[in-house]
């Protein structure tokens, strides 16, 4: 399926549902709102399923397109969703009436009726702007939670997976008058105290492995409940060990409860980081995968830092 086939499913229904995923990012939370402002600017009816899980920081792009108690959709479509394990608990019942996933995961599963898949773009918001520019002018109403999706996805414009195509779409989004600034400086240029003592932190658990070329470091249940840390505080921690020299590949252990770790794996080209995350039930992209595994810190630790040296070796 291409973009112009996905929009016209778009344009040849109404009472649409918009899934994102849990714990939402900036991709899944821009994209959902970019596509909610294209729909209903051509007459539909709209919304996103409630996504308790966005921080603060992403909820006002929310503002007024969460769906209402009772609202009863007659099509389903989620962004940026690989697999139905990433639906969130209030989502899960529309698990199996998905009618249009759009997304750009190479693992996406294909779980909906029809899936429109584009594994070589950075983030999903670039696949987004050319169904929303299909269905209609742009806005910067749509523009601006676009621009948010693609920015957050790429680090701001700084990790790997950036390409030309990003800084074109980028452009584009950015021609329209949006506050671009304001959103570069509030994701990109502001941290909390706390997010600054947690990377204090970080730097002072890390462990270095592979001559010192693989940085690996655990957010701890007993460190968040100390600092009193929120979910915004914790924002794209996983981008903080890949900034130090010499790190080219950083996982970030996050423990979400005793026994169950979500480990966040970003790595330089030379080791794909979905192929280490797959020997551990997870997957993603070349360079920024995800997995869960059961166990303490220090288990996953050893699991994921056997995992990396399993595939450095070609012994998969």
């Amino acid at each position: 399926m291409d973009y112009k086939q996905a929009a016209a499913l778009l344009r040849g229904h109404d009472d649409i549902l918009i899934l994102t995923h849990k714990r939402p990012d900036g991709d899944t939370l821009g994209c959902a709102a970019g596509l909610c402002h294209a729909l209903r600017a051509m007459g539909k009816t709209a919304w996103i399923l409630h996504s308790k899980g966005a921080t603060a920081v992403f909820r006002p792009y929310l503002e007024g397109l969460e769906a209402p108690e009772g609202f009863v959709p007659r099509y389903v479509v989620s962004v940026d969703i690989a697999s139905l394990g990433l639906l969130p608990d209030n989502a899960k019942p529309y698990a199996d009436r998905i009618d249009l996933s759009i997304d750009h995961h190479p693992s996406n599963e294909g779980f909906a009726k029809e899936n429109y898949v584009e594994a070589d773009k950075a983030a999903c918001g670039e696949i987004l702007y050319k169904v929303v520019t299909e269905l209609g002018p742009l806005t910067p109403e749509v523009a601006l939670p676009l621009y948010v999706a693609v920015s957050t996805d790429t680090g701001c414009f700084a990790y790997s997976n950036t390409t030309a195509n990003t800084h074109r779409v980028a452009a584009a989004l950015m021609d329209l008058g949006i506050d671009y600034r304001g959103v570069n400086k509030r994701h990109f240029r502001t941290k909390s105290l706390k997010r600054l003592t947690i990377e204090t932190e970080l730097l002072e658990r890390m462990h270095l492995y592979e001559e010192g070329t693989v940085a690996v470091a655990a957010v701890t249940l007993e460190m968040v409940d100390r600092l009193q840390a929120t979910e915004e505080d914790l924002e794209d921690i996983a981008a903080f060990l890949g900034q130090i020299e010499g790190v080219r590949h950083a996982v970030t252990i996050r423990q979400l409860k005793n026994g169950e770790c979500k480990l966040s794996v970003r790595t330089a080209a030379d080791l794909n980081a979905s192929t280490v995350c797959a020997l551990l039930g997870g997957g993603g992209h070349a360079a920024a995968s995800g997995c869960t595994v059961a166990g303490t810190p220090a288990q996953a630790e050893e699991a994921i830092v056997a995992a990396i040296g399993q595939v450095k070796r070609g012994q998969v």
